[in-house]
């Protein structure tokens, strides 16, 4: 039976990350199982302020007139909110006030990304925002119907938390028509080997830790942000690329020897499958995320302390082959969507 699925999220066009990203996609597939999918983001809303340390990402303000109306002219059978913004909250306040089921799902490491913007300008404030934070968004998914995570570590990590709200597995996937081993060499001018970075240049990244490992060759790094500026006067050597998309993006994966992942915040990284599928292996630490993906030494490798040993081992034991098969047999935007499906 076909359904109207509303997902409000704070993350949306035209911003590019991982939370866009998965949803453009998990829309797709629910409109090829013949449901209608609307989604609600800060463009929607005439008053928008920008968050406070990354101006790229726009908050809304006083949301909730207007989002009600919008709910009601849609009229959803199912509801999903995606994230702990402004909207979210407003979507989640409506919902209880109107005895209406949701889900929700825990993208990002809202807690320590808060927690070290309160940090970078008093130290330590850090753990204190850190454990207030943990009780804000174990009190915004409280009342979901479900809250869908990525991986067992980051179900693992919510339960010691404290959630209780039931948790559903809801993966993730790769465009496998854009992101391939076979392609244009762009970067063949640099000094080999190659180590690719792909993401948001901000402070939770941990980009510093990649731009000072050691490193006998070139280090090529995709993507934007608020520290972007910063980082480029600090590491002049380094090729500071800005944001690519698709096809372009490909080529820069296909260009490389090693993927470098520095983040310890993320809860997935759909850059790690992006980077696999085009047959380019994996470095990062052993925490969330790259742990619950490089999971065979023919992916690449990883470290608790040095990433330069981690991405020196990874281009040893790699196999572009292997990455690639990998990445097709186990993620795929298919099985995201009827996982989606069912935890809605």
């Amino acid at each position: 039976m076909s359904m109207k699925v509303l997902i409000i999220s704070d993350a949306w066009h035209p911003q590019i990350n991982g939370v866009v990203r998965t949803y453009e996609y998990l829309c797709k597939e629910l409109e090829n199982m013949g449901h209608q999918v609307e989604v609600i983001g800060p463009a929607d809303f005439p008053f928008i302020v920008p968050m406070p340390f990354y101006s790229e990402i726009k908050l809304v303000m006083s949301p909730s007139k207007r989002l009600k109306r919008i709910i009601k002219d849609f009229a959803p059978d199912k509801i999903h909110i995606a994230t702990e913004g402004p909207l979210g909250w407003a979507a989640r306040k409506y919902c209880i006030k109107n005895n209406i089921k949701y889900t929700t799902c825990y993208h990002t490491q809202f807690p320590d990304y808060v927690a070290k913007r309160f940090a970078w300008l008093i130290p330590p404030l850090y753990d204190m925002v850190h454990r207030n934070s943990i009780k804000l968004v174990r009190l915004f998914h409280a009342q979901s119907s479900n809250v869908m995570v990525a991986t067992k570590s980051l179900e693992k990590q919510l339960l010691e938390w404290g959630f209780d709200a039931p948790i559903k597995h809801l993966s993730r996937g790769v465009n496998f028509d854009i992101f391939h081993p076979k392609g244009s060499n762009i970067l063949k001018d640099l000094e080999r080997p190659i180590a690719l970075y792909v993401g948001r240049l901000a402070i939770e990244k941990n980009m510093e830790a990649f731009l000072d490992m050691e490193w006998h060759g070139s280090k090529v790094i995709v993507g934007d942000g608020p520290i972007r500026n910063i980082l480029e006067r600090k590491y002049p050597n380094a090729l500071f690329t800005g944001k690519k998309t698709k096809y372009e993006l490909a080529d820069y994966y296909r260009s490389s020897d090693i993927f470098v992942f520095p983040s310890k915040t993320d809860t997935f990284g759909i850059v790690l499958i992006e980077a696999l599928a085009c047959g380019l292996p994996v470095a990062g630490y052993e925490v969330m995320g790259p742990k619950d993906i490089i999971t065979h030494e023919y992916l690449g490798a990883l470290d608790d302390t040095n990433l330069s040993n981690a991405a020196n081992r990874a281009i040893k034991q790699s196999d572009k082959t292997k990455c690639a098969a990998h990445v097709k047999e186990n993620y795929n935007w298919k099985t995201a969507g009827k996982q989606f499906l069912e935890a809605l």
